[in-house]
């Protein structure tokens, strides 16, 4: 069923988000709860390309919402917001991208490839398997910048858009550009990705590098070896290093592309702007690199607003403040004409 569809429990929604019940949902404990929330048995949908495993929170006849996670993160980035969307009548859709999790590539012969047009075309794809015209996107790190592009390209796809760091789309042109010494060093990780003693150590030590990784990006989340090890069993996928690898070399012109998304690569090129409505949120204590809030403001030319999490939020913001990441899909719903 598709949103179009949903006028009741539309309404229906509209009513329990002004109710009690919804405001203690949404209430702001800044953290993660201390035992997070989990899924059920996850689903399987093809596409041209990939077997894709998911996560489904909520009514079936909810109105979509598609949350994509990042590098190295999984599902569970949104595991306590979907749970939080899915109790206000949200259909909420969670997919593991390529190279990560139980999601497969149908054929030995697809390149690994994991430049930013092919992320966004198995969301894409991904909705057009499942059958769903219209969607709320939220995401965050290489999630945002494919809700982002969906946002940008095909804002007949997407109702409202939440992206976590804001505008997020590049190019091999302006990532060719250096950048000031201390923004240089935080990309440390894709310089070192850029080398076959990268490739080698990451694979060698995956789980110690998404470590580190997590805590340098968000060095105020107290996060527990448990919670750590459900979502580094996803970096063990067939795929996961030499996906993670081209994605960085590919971002500095390292290693090719392929010629079928070469087209929206050249749109992707121009930076188009976002006219959905859309919230953007950054943590206070993102130690990832990440642009201004005002560096990217002009992009948005729909409904926007910009929220700041307080108090030590880091860069996986929709795990460490479930709260803040799940009022935010309500209110870019609500912006969108709810």
């Amino acid at each position: 069923m598709t949103p179009f569809q949903n006028t009741d429990r539309r309404g229906f929604m509209a009513q329990a988000l002004a109710g009690s019940a919804a405001t203690m949902l949404l209430a702001a404990p800044a953290r993660a709860a201390a035992s997070p929330a989990g899924f059920g048995p996850l689903k399987h949908v093809r596409t041209s390309l990939l077997d894709i495993a998911y996560a489904e929170v909520g009514p079936a006849d909810g109105v979509p919402v598609l949350l994509i996670h990042g590098w190295p993160y999984d599902i569970y980035t949104y595991a306590d917001a979907a749970q939080l969307l899915g109790a206000l009548g949200y259909r909420v859709l969670i997919p593991y991208l390529r190279g990560y999790g139980a999601t497969r590539f149908l054929s030995d012969a697809t390149p690994r490839n994991g430049q930013q047009a092919a992320l966004a075309m198995d969301a894409l794809d991904f909705l057009d398997a499942l059958g769903i015209r219209q969607v709320i996107v939220g995401g965050c790190d290489w999630g945002a910048r494919t809700a982002c592009i969906l946002a940008a390209l095909h804002p007949d796809r997407v109702r409202a858009l939440v992206s976590v760091s804001g505008y997020l789309i590049g190019s091999q042109a302006a990532n060719a550009k250096p950048l000031p010494p201390e923004a240089e060093r935080r990309w440390w990780y894709q310089y070192y990705f850029a080398t076959e003693r990268g490739r080698q150590g990451y694979a060698a030590n995956t789980h110690d590098f998404a470590r580190l990784i997590w805590k340098t990006a968000s060095p105020g989340w107290a996060f527990d070896d448990a919670v750590f090890a459900r979502s580094a069993a996803a970096l063990d996928n067939p795929d996961h290093v030499a996906i993670s690898v081209h994605n960085y070399r590919w971002r500095l012109g390292l290693a090719e592309g392929e010629a079928r998304y070469d087209a929206i690569e050249a749109k992707l090129a121009t930076f188009p702007a976002i006219a959905v409505p859309t919230i953007t949120l950054e943590g206070d204590d993102n130690g990832a690199p990440h642009p201004q809030p005002q560096d990217y403001r002009a992009k948005f030319t729909g409904p926007y607003e910009h929220r700041t999490s307080k108090g030590g939020i880091g860069h996986n913001l929709p795990q460490e403040a479930p709260q803040d990441f799940a009022r935010a899909i309500v209110d870019a719903d609500r912006m969108a004409g709810r």
